[in-house]
């Protein structure tokens, strides 16, 4: 598991942790107004058998019965607003209906519902209200207030019983669904970023398995060509040191050249991928975000395009080839004109892997180099005839990598490759690039 996914189960777990205990602490909060409200009706219910006539046992299981009711507050808060309602002649039940009422309010019943409701308990009460203090009027024959008192105070009770309740209930309602839709829209953007994180760590492992076959492209096309002239120049070397002694010199001479071209050549690579360093080494560990990727890779692209082999050097390639012994003619249609960095670059390549392979595979044969300056693209081709079945094998391997990097190479710039024998019996090797004037 990745780290963000450890991170979003551990978050998950988290979430999972706090809704369990949310859960508790509300199934106790219930239990203990149950509890408090059925000690209250209780308590009630024995001044409501007396006023009643009926056996005190019998109110105060009543008013245990009615205040428990508190407990479905939540799932039936319109069953608990309704027994309050009808309770209200008794005087029972002061606490549930606050609490009734406040439940109503904050929870998702219609604001029709609630309203008829909590006016059904606002006139209730009201009207017990002012029957009780009517009937506390009149047995004081000598009290001072006049007729205002009785309605007004019936007023204020029924108004303070419950809109406070009704009024809290709304706002602690609104606000836990605004608090659920922030935590629904929480949920979703970390969902929309754990795919943009997926989506990202794919294209970051895109860019780096693209960026690791560009490097072995490079290391294959600086490295193999020196070697492979290197190794032909040592077997001549071998051949002619006993019969002619001073080539032998020259041939030791062109060795070491191609040694040190080579060490060159590799050093400069080197330079080019210390670069990015922190797309070779942290990338492999998956800890590089893709703009540092994109940024190295783009880098290590840019500068290898900079620093690398023009097709004006295709003459000193063609020369080297011929030290070896190769017989090469090179051929140019056309005026040679500036191209962009990655096209000369590639079409350099293309020449010179197809002479590494012509002396790994067909050591002896002629081989013709053809390379034309068209409108809008250049095209390059290189030949070769059957090999010289008396030409020394110098014993090249072969990786097989070869063309399939030529390939890349040209259609990665939009280009046309093409190789396979001729009818001849020998090799070719035919590609074609867009000069990048239309891009």
């Amino acid at each position: 598991m990745t780290a963000t996914g450890a991170d979003r189960e551990a978050a998950g777990s988290t979430t999972r942790g706090y809704w369990w205990w949310e859960r508790r602490r509300s199934v106790a909060l219930d239990v203990g107004l149950a509890l408090v409200s059925a000690l209250e009706c209780g308590l009630e219910g024995v001044e409501f058998a007396r006023n009643t006539g009926v056996p005190v046992p019998v109110g105060v299981v009543f008013g245990l019965l009615a205040g428990s009711v508190l407990l479905v507050r939540r799932r039936w808060p319109i069953a608990v607003v309704l027994v309050t309602i009808a309770m209200t002649p008794a005087e029972m039940g002061f606490l549930m209906a606050l609490v009734g009422l406040y439940t109503l309010a904050a929870s998702e019943v219609p604001r029709r519902i609630t309203v008829v409701l909590a006016g059904m308990a606002l006139v209730g009460t009201f009207i017990v209200t002012y029957v009780r203090l009517r009937q506390s009027v009149a047995e004081q024959a000598d009290f001072g207030p006049g007729d205002w008192y009785v309605p007004l105070m019936s007023v204020f009770m029924a108004v303070g019983l419950t809109a406070p309740s009704v009024l809290f209930g709304l706002y602690i309602g609104a606000r836990r669904r605004l608090m659920e839709s922030l935590r629904e829209r929480a949920d979703s953007l970390e969902r929309e970023l754990s795919l943009l994180a997926d989506r990202a760590e794919e294209r970051a492992e895109w860019a780096r398995t693209e960026e690791r076959t560009r490097i072995a492209r490079e290391m294959h096309d600086v490295v193999a060509h020196r070697v492979s002239l290197m190794v032909v120049h040592a077997a001549a070397l071998q051949a002619v040191a006993p019969k002619d002694p001073a080539k032998a010199v020259r041939n030791a001479a062109l060795v070491g050249d191609m040694g040190r071209q080579a060490l060159t050549e590799l050093r400069e690579m080197l330079g080019v991928l210390r670069t990015g360093d922190a797309l070779i080494a942290p990338a492999a560990a998956g800890a590089v975000p893709l703009a540092s990727v994109r940024q190295a890779a783009v880098a290590a692209a840019a500068a290898a395009s900079e620093d690398g082999p023009r097709l004006h050097e295709l003459e000193a390639l063609v020369a080297q080839s011929r030290q070896a012994g190769m017989t090469v003619e090179l051929s140019v249609d056309g005026e040679l004109r500036p191209y962009p960095p990655e096209v000369e670059q590639t079409a350099f390549r293309v020449v010179q892997e197809a002479l590494t392979n012509v002396h790994k595979h067909a050591a002896g044969a002629k081989t013709w180099v053809r390379l034309a300056h068209r409108e809008a693209e250049v095209a390059m081709q290189v030949e070769n005839g059957p090999s010289d079945s008396a030409a020394a094998d110098a014993g090249l391997p072969s990786g097989g990598n070869g063309l399939v990097g030529m390939r890349e190479r040209v259609l990665g710039l939009g280009g046309v490759f093409v190789s396979g024998p001729t009818e001849a019996g020998g090799f070719r090797v035919s590609a074609v690039l867009p000069d990048g004037s239309g891009a």
